[in-house]
């Protein structure tokens, strides 16, 4: 194996619930372990974090009311805020990415994007924009408005998309990298009542899978990147038709997380919270088909976050409720993954590969 045989690895958690906060680990690439080295609870619940170009700087959002945003230097073992932590005049943010020189969050609570520019020494400036999401959805109790749900750049970085839980829908917005504007440009309905949560891109980036919350399947879509428009194709299963998605008694439901895609395009993978599973699927060739292969258990409970290692050798995953981080060993034949071990990180919401 080529390379350093150690990385890092950098978790959030939700620190009104008893997590730590940013946790730093080291990763042994041999085996997928996690050690922990150290953590910071200087921004309350970072549920979600992005890595900055480099490796160096690290960017939470504060999942409270009113939200924030903060930029970390990890270059040690323990995270050090970089620069003030700023507001992202919202409430809720739930997800974050780096898009053309700044930061955009997605706000789950207001139900609206903000882009914070990324100053030269890494940290953050004051908000530069708000798109602010209109809507609601069929689901009485969690779609009364819009609950804008992630946020990430398009693979040809000419587009930021959104994707709204609360309106079924996906948005397409341009950023502007000088003024830091976000200028909405489209938006694409689905299923009334599917409750979309996150999206990931084929690796040739004419398709994307939207995983949904509130029903247990993934809307396979076609992107065009010259136009900016996210076309649905149809909804594939993400678990059994023999294995319910919620008991008779309705007093466990599943809810699908996170959707990752191998660096090959020839699996994805989704974590189901409630059924506690990973789901396994294939993709065609082209990656316009996808189909259900397998399912296996999460290590723990409550699966809240999927990361895949760059070389798609190893997929960890964030157990909110069980308090750990599993890491599994990818089948290059099948992609069906083997559980490897775990470490404990209390009420963990997600983790990100450096």
């Amino acid at each position: 194996m080529g390379g350093s045989s150690t990385g890092r690895a950098f978790m959030g958690s939700f620190t009104s619930a008893g997590g730590l906060g940013v946790t730093v680990a080291e990763v042994d690439r041999n085996t997928g372990a996690l050690t922990v080295l150290g953590s910071s609870d200087a921004v309350p619940d970072p549920s979600f974090l992005a890595l900055g170009p480099g490796g160096e700087a690290l960017y939470a959002v504060g999942e409270s009311a009113p939200g924030s945003a903060a930029a970390f230097d990890v270059s040690g073992d323990v995270p050090a805020l970089l620069g003030p932590v700023r507001p992202v005049d919202a409430d809720g943010p739930t997800h974050l990415a780096l898009a053309a020189g700044h930061l955009v969050t997605a706000n789950y609570g207001s139900g609206s994007v903000t882009a914070l520019p990324v100053l030269a020494d890494g940290s953050l400036g004051e908000v530069s924009s708000v798109v602010r999401h209109e809507g609601s959805g069929p689901d009485s109790e969690r779609q009364e408005g819009p609950h804008a749900h992630q946020v990430l750049p398009d693979p040809s970085g000419r587009w930021v998309v959104s994707v709204d839980l609360g309106t079924d829908s996906v948005r397409v917005v341009a950023l502007d990298p000088a003024t830091g504007f976000l200028e909405p440009h489209g938006e694409t309905s689905l299923r009334p009542g599917t409750g979309p949560r996150h999206l990931a891109f084929h690796p040739s980036g004419r398709y994307a899978y939207v995983l949904n919350e509130l029903v247990t399947t993934l809307t396979v879509c076609r992107w065009d990147a010259e136009a900016g428009r996210l076309e649905p194709l149809g909804e594939v299963p993400v678990l059994p038709e023999s294995e319910p998605a919620a008991d008779p008694d309705g007093s466990v439901r599943a809810y699908p997380s996170e959707v990752v895609v191998a660096p090959d395009g020839r699996f994805l993978w989704t974590a189901n919270r409630g059924h506690d599973s990973i789901s396994v699927l294939t993709l065609d060739e082209t990656g316009e088909k996808a189909a259900l292969v397998a399912t296996v258990g999460c290590g723990g409970r409550w699966p809240r976050d999927l990361t895949l290692d760059p070389s798609g050798q190893w997929l960890y995953a964030a157990n909110e409720r069980s308090g750990n981080v599993s890491w599994f060993a990818v089948d290059a034949e099948t992609g069906i993954p083997q559980h490897a071990g775990s470490v404990e990180v209390p009420a963990v919401s997600c983790v990100v590969l450096g």
